[in-house]
């Protein structure tokens, strides 16, 4: 007699109640959401707020979507003969990308040297480097005007690039990643001819490049919005960055909400959509611990 064919599915250990996982992603997507919609809504508001009239923007209740959209804000803001936006764009741009060159080349050179080099003293220097991160920034500042002060360097944009050319972050994030790199590699490159310069520019740096743009992004982004720091040392308003411009604008025009909005969306653009460009990178650069061996 004939046996008769088993059912596909007999013999097959059950599967996880899926209902219950189906749930519970869609009460995390449901939070996530939630949490990022609370997150944008005082950037969407601000945004918003750029293309209405001073009256709306003080109005009570608050509306959210303009009544009477307008550009008449972000055409004073360009009109205005005390407000030269190009000058102080480029006082902000100058500083940040000098901050960001200086501190990718000394992180990397650094970095690279405690992870594939050993020298006398090394593991106290490290350790010294890794306390500069424990250390307020406040409590430097007065030495550091001093310096300046000293060197000439004060209502100079100079004076904000001479003191963050060196980044005790930088150094540590990129050291734990050129130690990642395997030594058979660096080693070909030494049998072939190449000194220890070469081997440093045209093998490791090629392939630390997630890293090094995300240092790059989070030290352009720190560069732009600093505050106090560029405060002390610029006292000359046409030497002076965007966020101390954004509140000498905010202190002259008391009572237009609606400008000082204009004005903020305006400052934070550049910042935003190097963000919005490169954030792929700043996930690869936490995620990726760099080549295996």
């Amino acid at each position: 007699m004939a046996e008769k064919s088993l059912p596909k599915s007999a013999g097959r250990l059950p599967k996880p109640f899926r209902s219950g996982k189906g749930t519970g992603r869609i009460l995390a997507y449901t939070l996530l959401t939630l949490g990022l919609s609370f997150t944008l809504l005082p950037f969407i508001m601000m945004i918003l707020s750029s293309f209405k009239t001073n009256l709306e923007v003080l109005q009570v209740p608050p509306t959210f979507w303009p009544e009477n959209f307008t550009l008449e804000n972000y055409v004073k803001i360009f009109n205005d003969p005390k407000l030269p936006l190009l000058r102080f764009y480029g006082n902000s741009a100058f500083v940040a990308a000098l901050n960001v060159i200086s501190t990718l080349f000394t992180s990397s050179l650094i970095g690279y040297m405690f992870a594939k080099f050993e020298f006398p003293g090394k593991n106290i220097l490290f350790i010294w480097f890794l306390s500069l991160m424990m250390i307020p920034s406040q409590i430097t500042m007065i030495p550091s005007y001093l310096i300046l002060a000293k060197l000439g360097l004060i209502n100079s944009l100079w004076g904000l690039v001479i003191f963050s050319a060196v980044d005790a972050f930088g150094i540590f994030m990129m050291r734990q990643f050129c130690e990642s790199l395997p030594d058979e590699l660096l080693d070909a490159a030494r049998i072939d001819g190449a000194n220890e310069w070469q081997i440093y520019w045209r093998v490791a740096l090629p392939q630390l490049g997630a890293p090094l743009a995300t240092l790059g992004i989070l030290g352009f982004m720190h560069s732009w919005n600093a505050y106090l720091w560029p405060m002390i040392v610029l006292q000359k308003i046409e030497v002076r960055t965007l966020p101390i411009i954004l509140t000498w604008f905010n202190s002259t025009h008391t009572g237009q909400g609606a400008m000082v909005m204009a004005a903020t969306v305006l400052i934070i653009m550049p910042i935003l959509i190097v963000f919005l460009f490169f954030q792929r990178w700043i996930v690869q650069g936490f995620t990726m611990s760099g080549m295996k061996g």
